[in-house]
């Protein structure tokens, strides 16, 4: 049987003409009739092998169903050479003949090297078609334009004028998110939160679902956009167009570009950028104080954290004496916790008062909290952090190299007893490091003191309007959750961080 194979993509299609309605016309013109078995991929690129009417073709031939293939062209085949050779080498080796509209394919060297040469000049053409599309596209977005649709939330495209429009409802809805995010509230906490409430209040996404997700909530958060800046070329995707017609495994993942190669837009300004910067404050500690609640509830959830060993200190109900008491641990007793933690503990109470008492004077007295409280801890505080941080890395590698000597001169330490201890200096350093990484984070997305000192002025507003004397324990936490970052906690001090 006769299999006639066509193959056109988009911008093909637009600058030869030749369609699949043509390819198939000319097709059964030049097998003399209508009895052929049609394979068609429409759309789709000739860079890869994997395509479902090629797929199809190849199973047939596999399978004896056809004797001989007709097709318009090698490049209708595949636009790599390697490619094509590959195919037609598969096609051959099962005496299946194949023949092409433009030009015959002789089993000769001569006709062996035309038929090379048509590939790599396809090959060759398919590659600056490519480059000249990035090329236009870079030189666009150098000219301040919006290259193509990116669907972003607020916006709508502009095609005419290459540019992000504001889409007034969504835009609206962007400035509520943030104030949600950024500002003390009754409506909505946290991220998960926002995403519930706007799913409540029937408010459609960009695609038009009637559920928000807490990850799409996050990538508004986090996106530059709506301060006025959009970036361009910030994404590498060579090699994604096959993705669909791929395994999940064999699938090339989206790369960010280093931020030095984007190119940015101006475009209309949704939110300010004080208020961004404020959002991405809070990102970093969102999942701590926003974590699900529990049966009990703690003032300082999300905050609390040892100063020796660096874990988080969580609420808990400890038994002493046939009595409860609640207080706050580092102990981690879930399976595969990288830090089981020192053991440091402190009474709930004790903490809640020492914690809210600090608060509420910083907050009677203003002028204190911005001239001391924040600049030393802007400033002096993660320094000294980082440099207590950096010392126990050396210390712990200075450990790591004493037992890996031990180990190789089988000396003193039992060989099993070396590899524990190994391992928990491994623990160590992971911890340490991730410590490290986020106060570096957290030091470069401080922007400057006036920053704080806005910051501080917004929550000083909020806790005008309440009555110091009728004050909710959700509005106390509000507050100190506006003001401090962190509370860590040591055998010989408490340590309060501000923002």
């Amino acid at each position: 049987m006769i299999g006639l194979y066509g193959r056109v993509s988009t911008e093909e299609q637009a600058k030869t003409g030749f369609s699949i309605d043509f390819q198939v016309r000319e097709g059964k013109k030049k097998a003399g009739t209508d009895d052929v078995k049609v394979y068609l991929d429409e759309g789709i690129s000739g860079e890869f092998l994997e395509r479902p009417g090629l797929d199809d073709l190849r199973k047939d031939v596999k399978d004896g169903i056809i004797t001989k293939i007709i097709c318009l062209d090698p490049d209708r085949l595949a636009r790599k050479l390697m490619l094509q050779l590959i195919i037609t080498d598969e096609f051959e080796r099962r005496g299946v003949e194949l023949v092409f509209i433009n030009g015959e394919y002789a089993k000769t060297p001569e006709g062996q090297l035309f038929y090379s040469m048509r590939g790599a000049i396809a090959e060759f053409e398919k590659a600056k078609i490519n480059e000249r599309m990035s090329r236009g596209r870079k030189e666009k977005a150098n000219q301040g334009k919006v290259v193509k649709n990116n669907y972003t939330y607020g916006y709508d495209y502009d095609k005419q004028n290459n540019a992000n429009v504001i889409n007034e409802y969504e835009a609206r809805v962007v400035q509520l998110i943030f104030n949600l995010f950024t500002q003390p509230n009754e409506i909505a906490q946290g991220i998960n939160g926002i995403a519930v409430y706007l799913t409540a209040q029937k408010i459609p996404t960009k695609r038009g679902a009637k559920v928000w997700h807490k990850q799409v909530v996050r990538q508004i958060l986090m996106n530059e956009t709506y301060t006025g800046k959009f970036a361009q070329n910030k994404w590498d995707t060579e090699g994604m167009l096959g993705n669909k017609h791929k395994p999940k495994e064999e699938k090339i993942a989206i790369k960010l570009r280093p931020k030095e190669e984007w190119i940015w837009v101006d475009c209309p300004q949704i939110i300010t950028e004080f208020q961004f910067e404020q959002a991405q404050k809070l990102l970093g500690e969102a999942r701590r104080r926003y974590a699900k609640s529990g049966l009990r509830k703690y003032l300082l959830s999300g905050l609390v954290r040892c100063g020796q060993c660096e874990n988080t200190m969580t609420g808990r109900r400890q038994k002493n004496w046939n009595t409860y008491k609640l207080e706050y641990s580092d102990i981690k007793n879930t399976a595969g916790a990288k830090n089981k933690g020192c053991g440091m503990r402190i009474a709930c109470d004790t903490l809640d008062t020492l914690v809210w008492d600090r608060v509420h004077m910083w907050l009677s007295q203003p002028e204190e909290i911005a001239a001391a409280s924040m600049e030393e801890t802007q400033d002096s505080f993660a320094d000294q952090e980082l440099e207590r941080i950096e010392n126990d890395l050396e210390k712990t590698k200075a450990a790591r190299k004493r037992l890996i000597k031990l180990f190789s001169s089988d000396i003193g330490m039992g060989e099993e007893e070396i590899r524990e201890e190994l391992k928990e200096l491994a623990d160590k350093e992971e911890v340490l490091k991730q410590r490290h990484a986020e106060l570096t984070a957290e030091m470069e997305n401080v922007q400057n003191y006036e920053s704080s000192r806005n910051l501080l002025k917004e929550t000083l507003e909020y806790y005008l309007t309440l009555n110091p004397d009728e004050l909710t324990f959700e509005d106390k936490q509000n507050l100190i959750r506006r003001v401090v970052r962190e509370v860590r906690v040591t055998k010989d001090e408490v340590n309060i961080i501000t923002f």
